[in-house]
């Protein structure tokens, strides 16, 4: 009787349930494509992420039920030097196979870079950090210095963009690292009518949606959107826009715009922190999902408008656009107020939605999460230990 080969074992550090969000959602996704794929997993989460008084939103922490089936360690304090250096001491004498550990600002690298230290000091793990940004989209001083810390401690690299991996050459240049674009956001329901999705929501059938989607943060250009729709073609059509996502700089701007360009009877503003259980309502409700970003690597968004097959318009800024291919499943434009209010128009005046809907179909096969744990571990294999 032969033996059975032994499972890998996987340790993800970084953000997982009770605290919620896109961090969490897709490290406990990772989880259950890895589980699925023979590995053992466990992460190893914040008991505390971010002081009170860093953090922009209204809470932290999740109202929804822990996944099932995913092994979850609350240990993790972002500001206590002598917790990193404990939680890096257990991850080492627990001998991972990998440690996976998801990099998106610079807060967090001396925290997470002095535990993979500490950590990759055993022979048997390799440390590899998933790159959202390298440098971020809201700079502060201090920022390179603080990435430049955490990637020396790294064995290898996954980028989810392009450009976050010709940024990553500014820290190093000679540790493995690959690409892979964000996989689907396939948990967040399933899809249904948009009759069904819009009685749910409680809003009007008989107007179009557009959808912006996420935490509101300037750069994310929800201004260069409502701007957009006081375009008087896009008065004219029954549309109205919804903004589902909530504020993570000071809304009163954003407010008084709407009132200055007498938008309020074109835009549902429905901005408290949206569970999972009801993203499924307002991405189905849409006809099409708009990321009007200033600047950015990839999006999260453009994930779950791929699940819900629904066109994008989205900004020609970082990576955005690797993945929202012009003409095929929705528009990209140059982040102006024109050529958003344009791709709008054209949509609808082209009667785009079926064409674009059956290329997204198409398109979507590329990001799976099979795929990631391939790039893990084509990285982890080039990796000297």
């Amino acid at each position: 009787m032969f033996d059975q080969p032994q499972k890998k074992n996987v340790i993800i550090l970084g953000t997982a349930h009770p605290l919620r969000g896109g961090l969490a959602a897709y490290n406990e996704r990772l989880a259950k494509a890895l589980l699925e794929s023979g590995y053992q997993v466990k992460i190893i989460t914040f008991s505390l992420q971010y002081p009170g008084f860093l953090f922009p939103g209204k809470t932290q922490y999740s109202d929804e039920p822990a996944p099932e089936n995913i092994d979850i360690k609350v240990s993790v304090n972002s500001i206590n030097p002598l917790n990193w250096i404990k939680t890096g001491k257990q991850i080492r004498q627990q001998q991972p196979d990998l440690l996976l550990i998801k990099y998106w600002i610079p807060f967090m690298a001396p925290c997470l870079g002095t535990i993979a230290g500490i950590a990759r000091k055993s022979k048997q793990t390799r440390v590899i950090s998933i790159l959202d940004n390298i440098i971020p989209h809201e700079k502060r001083p201090g920022d390179r210095l603080l990435s430049g810390y955490f990637t020396r401690r790294v064995d290898g690299f996954v980028a989810m963009s392009r450009q976050v991996l010709n940024d990553l050459n500014i820290f190093d240049q000679k540790k493995p690292r690959d690409y892979c674009p964000h996989p689907l956001y396939d948990h967040f329901g399933t899809l249904q009518t948009k009759e069904k999705a819009v009685e749910k929501l409680g809003v009007d059938n008989s107007f179009n949606y557009l959808l912006f989607f996420g935490f509101i943060r300037d750069y994310k250009g929800l201004d260069l959107l409502l701007k957009a729709m006081a375009d008087e073609r896009i008065r004219k059509m029954k549309l109205k826009l919804l903004v589902a996502g909530e504020f993570y700089t000071d809304s009163e701007p954003y407010f008084r715009l709407i009132e200055n360009l007498g938008l309020q009877q074109s835009v549902i503003m429905a901005n408290d922190f949206i569970p999972d259980s009801r993203v499924a309502d307002y991405f189905n409700a849409c006809d099409l999902v708009v990321q009007p970003y200033k600047n950015a690597t990839q999006s999260g968004v453009t994930q779950i408008a791929y699940h819900f097959e629904k066109p994008m318009i989205t900004t020609n800024v970082g990576g955005l656009a690797e993945i929202v291919p012009d003409g095929k499943v929705g528009f990209v434009v140059n982040p102006q107020v024109h050529e958003i209010s344009d791709a709008i128009c054209r949509f609808y005046t082209e009667k785009k939605e079926n064409e674009f809907i059956q290329n997204i179909r198409k398109e979507k096969l590329k990001y799976s999460w099979e795929r990631l744990i391939q790039t893990i571990e084509k990285v982890s294999s080039h990796i000297e230990k």
